[in-house]
């Protein structure tokens, strides 16, 4: 059974580096076209190469000659990597007969361990643990690094508890401020409730709500993160009324409208559909320098708690990078950057580009798995009010 989902995991992969290949071809295939590649591999099996081959380019393909083109790009990319797919069809009941491995086995382990989360038992060496001990590794292992088989109930889990995360900190960021109860106006607040003070009035002004400006780096170097991340803005989307968000590879997108959308699934086709320059280059400083010029005397002001997700890793002009955070700092209230790399072992931003804006944040942390990003609840929080 290990190895089979050895095998599983290593044909996901090569999955993965398939679509890379038909993007560098020229094909428009991004992170959300790559999984619902992956997707058509778990419904028709990767042994019949036929059928594979059918099911990715209906995945794959957006125009007439991307259709064409699709079965030679195949060939050369399979034929060359030699990934083991048979162009005989899998024999019927070929359990243990040395039949090439199912993508899907692993998926559906992890629902089924999923449904005994409350049982407290314990899988063998090498299979997927259940109960806690499953939702505590899920939380804290890379997602540059989740194997195929536990990426939808990794998911499944980074949705909820996002959400349970972002329900909380928009109910403290949106109370009144802190000071004396106003015994007037609570009691005169009572006689809708029966004359029960269920809610303390106090004295002083309604804080104001902070303004989210989110970017999202959906770049090359940053293809492993940016689900998560998107995840991520996602819910806090949904519980913020003053939330905008950008993607931006050499130059922002707005993704707004996509992420207020009322179903997570509708949010990706969106964001799927836009020219984002998905797995492209990092221009940061140029991306900033036109988010200043066209957004910034709508959108920063000393109400606006700033995020940028990053790996930070420039292709441009350092010290542009630099004068365009200076900016943006005095604008803003703070300024938080979210680097996926921040999290490894002995790692210091010495890249040129997070090196020039370091002097101009005022939070920076690792978001290379959930644990990360849930920490950011209270970085997210003391940004906001302080």
């Amino acid at each position: 059974m290990l190895a089979k989902t050895e095998e599983a995991n290593r044909l996901a992969r090569d999955i993965v580096r398939f679509c890379r290949f038909v993007r560098a071809s020229g094909f428009n295939a991004g992170a959300a076209e790559t999984m619902d590649a992956l997707g058509s591999a778990v419904a028709v099996g990767v042994v019949d190469r036929s059928v594979l081959k059918s099911a990715l380019r209906a995945v794959l393909c957006s125009s007439r000659d991307e259709w064409d083109r699709f079965g030679w790009i195949f060939e050369q990319f399979w034929s060359r990597d030699c990934r083991g797919l048979s162009d005989e069809p899998e024999p019927e009941n070929a359990a243990g007969s040395g039949a090439g491995p199912d993508v899907s086995q692993g998926v559906e382990r992890a629902n089924l361990n999923s449904a005994e989360a409350g049982e407290g038992s314990a899988a063998d060496a090498g299979k997927s643990v259940t109960g806690a001990s499953a939702v505590e590794r899920m939380r804290s292992v890379d997602f540059s690094s989740v194997p195929f088989t536990d990426m939808h109930e990794l998911e499944r889990l980074a949705e909820r508890l996002l959400d349970q995360m972002s329900i909380r900190l928009a109910r403290r960021m949106s109370a009144e401020e802190r000071g004396r109860v106003d015994l007037r106006r609570t009691i005169r607040a009572s006689i809708g409730t029966g004359g029960d003070p269920v809610r303390l009035m106090r004295r002083g002004r309604r804080k104001q709500e902070p303004r989210l400006v989110i970017l999202i780096d959906v770049s090359g170097s940053m293809d492993l993160y940016s689900l998560f991340l998107l995840r991520f803005a996602y819910a806090l989307h949904r519980h913020f009324r003053y939330a905008r968000s950008f993607i931006f590879s050499t130059g922002p997108i707005e993704v707004t409208e996509a992420l207020n959308s009322r179903r997570l699934d509708r949010a990706f086709r969106l964001l799927a559909s836009m020219p984002a320059g998905w797995s492209g280059g990092t221009r940061i400083g140029e991306t900033l320098a036109e988010l200043n010029r066209k957004n910034g005397a709508r959108l920063l002001s000393r109400d606006t708690l700033f995020i940028i997700f990053s790996d930070g890793l420039e292709t441009g002009d350092p010290k542009k990078l630099g004068e365009e955070m200076k900016a943006i700092k005095r604008r803003v209230r703070k300024v938080v950057w979210l680097n996926p790399l921040a999290g490894m072992d002995n790692y210091q931003p010495l890249a040129r580009g997070m090196n020039a804006a370091l002097p101009y944040i005022d939070c920076f942390a690792a978001a290379g798995n959930l644990d990360n990003l849930l920490r950011m609840e209270r970085v997210l929080e003391s940004g906001a009010l302080r």
